[in-house]
């Protein structure tokens, strides 16, 4: 179930703020807030500091509150602090990514400051927000300010200011809120990464639309419409819509077409809203694009709305189950994993493409989770993967910096000896998989891996999606650039000198083997053209090639 159906939202009680916040009130600002950092989801993804096709920090913390509102949906609860508590959990199950994880420990200590409190006065209120705070700042080993946690601990604190002047949790609320804007806004002062890339930090920023969600339902605002609700055509990122595709969206339907007359945005939205879900729209030279995912009952509807506004130019639509289906057996086909043992070491390895998959069941690895940059599992999913095996001792690779924090979340929702191997890159995972000893010393084991992960240099080549100046290095969208350990390190308009300059980076010279793992975007005779070149180049080296099928990289090299 989706809140923009849901009729919560649409029935707002005109007095709202004589009402007391009972666990239905928060059931339906919860809802608010899903709604409006639905809405805002493409700007929240926008703010990315590297040029780079993972901007998806937008779509993992509405795939959280997805999740939290989904375990709400249907309840009648009237006490708060039980609320509270659904959410939490639904929060936890459904978190994705860093910012999804840390979203869950806010809600988590916003629960705990409300146990068995039946409804939120102004000074439970302040307490939830400080211990909302405080749980999460407690869930990241080296915090770092500038980010979501900054915006929490601001809020936190201008809430507890107005408590001196207050008790109307509604007031105090309307604080936090101006609060969390004002400290997005701060947040280049604090990480000089974002100064440098001209974006504030994409977590706070989406903590705020979330708390903005809440307040605007109160003072009777759409939740529908953004300001920033339409893009330009060459920001829209459609081809990453696929790895959000949730029930009822059978369809993704996209439109373009020239209006006989202006638009009435929220009309528009409003119209659409009706429709599907996962609605984005840009508009250049006078073209507007419509994209949405709709049930199948309703593809062709944004076809015919388009045409009573104007003129279409152009039509696309895509039936999404088949798509994902096919997905999904080209992820599994042809693996063979290594039967596991009672009293045996599991690894669950995280791949962003079947080649990647393939590879990691050869080394051992016992189950696979689908995911990696712009489509970071959730912790459910990554539970799914190894409760089930017949051992109590499990290894989890991420292979992802930003799946590491939901791999870790994994661990309060089971009962088995679960170890996070913190491997950011899939050369990572390889490199500590060489080390597993399935019938070794638990903790041993768990250490050599560990250490594994040293002993390899990544490197990524992929396509720049802005234009920004990153460590001196100048990019602008649509050039081909490369990044060494994450750092950018060059940019350049040919996929081949991206991989040597690349590797002269990297003085692959004192290297011994290179190994390019070749994205969906890469076809073998063009892999093997280019590792014929970096042999010609370092013939010393050996270099092998491997079909990683990754989207988004059209290389990953692993440098040992």
């Amino acid at each position: 179930m989706t809140v923009e159906n849901d009729p919560i939202v649409s029935t707002r009680p005109k007095n709202i703020r004589d009402h007391p916040i009972d666990g239905q009130v928060l059931k339906n600002l919860a809802a608010a807030s899903l709604a409006w950092l639905r809405t805002n989801q493409q700007t929240v993804n926008a703010l990315n500091v590297f040029p780079v096709p993972d901007g998806d920090t937008g779509t993992n913390m509405v795939l959280t509150m997805q999740a939290a509102y989904d375990e709400i949906a249907h309840s009648t609860e009237g006490n708060v602090g039980k609320m509270a508590h659904a959410i939490a959990h639904g929060s936890l199950m459904g978190a994705r990514g860093n910012s999804g994880v840390i979203l869950s420990q806010l809600w988590r200590g916003f629960a705990r400051a409300l146990d068995s409190i039946d409804n939120i006065d102004g000074t439970s209120m302040v307490r939830a927000f400080s211990m909302a705070k405080d749980t999460a700042y407690k869930g990241v080993v080296r915090p770092v300010e500038g980010t979501i946690l900054t915006v929490a601990k601001d809020l936190a604190s201008a809430a507890e200011e107005a408590l001196q002047e207050t008790e109307d949790p509604f007031v105090i609320l309307e604080r936090a809120v101006s609060a969390a804007d004002e400290s997005v806004a701060r947040t280049p002062e604090l990480l000089p990464v974002l100064k440098e890339a001209g974006v504030v930090d994409s977590g706070g920023k989406g903590l705020f639309y979330i708390l903005e969600g809440m307040l605007r339902y109160i003072d009777g605002l759409p939740l529908d419409v953004s300001v920033s609700a339409v893009q330009p055509l060459s920001a829209m990122k459609l081809v990453e819509t696929m790895e959000t595709v949730e029930p009822g969206q059978d369809y993704e339907v996209i439109v373009d077409f020239r209006p006989k007359e202006p638009l009435i945005l929220e009309r528009f939205y409003s119209d659409l809203e009706k429709m599907g879900t996962s609605i984005q729209v840009g508009e250049g030279d006078g073209i507007y694009r419509l994209h949405i995912h709709v049930p199948t009952e309703n593809r062709y509807e944004p076809i015919e709305y388009s045409m009573s506004l104007g003129t279409i130019t152009k039509v696309s639509i895509e039936n999404l189950i088949d798509q994902m289906e096919s997905l999904e057996q080209n992820v599994n086909s042809e693996i063979r994993f290594t039967p596991i043992e009672p009293g045996q070491i599991a690894v669950v390895a995280v791949a962003p493409g079947p080649g990647i998959a393939r590879v990691f069941a050869s080394l051992g690895v016992n189950a696979i989770v689908e995911g990696g940059q712009s489509m970071n599992p959730s912790t459910q999913e990554i539970l799914q993967a190894f409760e089930d095996l017949p051992t109590d001792k499990v290894v989890i690779l991420p292979n992802n910096k930003n799946v590491i924090l939901t791999a870790e979340a994994t661990s309060h929702l089971t009962v088995k000896k679960l170890a996070v191997v913190p491997s950011r890159t899939v050369p990572q995972g390889l490199s500590a998989m060489l080390r597993l000893i399935p019938h070794g010393d638990y903790d041993t084991v768990v250490e050599d891996m560990k250490t594994a992960i040293n002993d390899v240099d990544t490197g990524e080549i992929t396509t720049a999606t802005r234009t920004v100046e990153i460590d001196g290095v100048e990019v602008n969208e649509g050039q081909i650039i490369a990044l060494l350990n994450g750092k950018l390190v060059l940019s350049c308009s040919d996929v081949q000198e991206a991989c040597l300059g690349l590797l002269e980076k990297a003085e692959a010279k004192n290297h011994e083997l290179i190994t390019l793992f070749y994205g969906n975007s890469i076809q073998e005779p063009e892999a093997g053209r280019i590792a014929d070149a970096i042999r010609a180049t370092y013939p010393e080296l050996e270099v092998e090639v491997q079909d990683g099928g990754q989207p988004h990289y059209h290389f990953i090299l692993s440098i040992e």
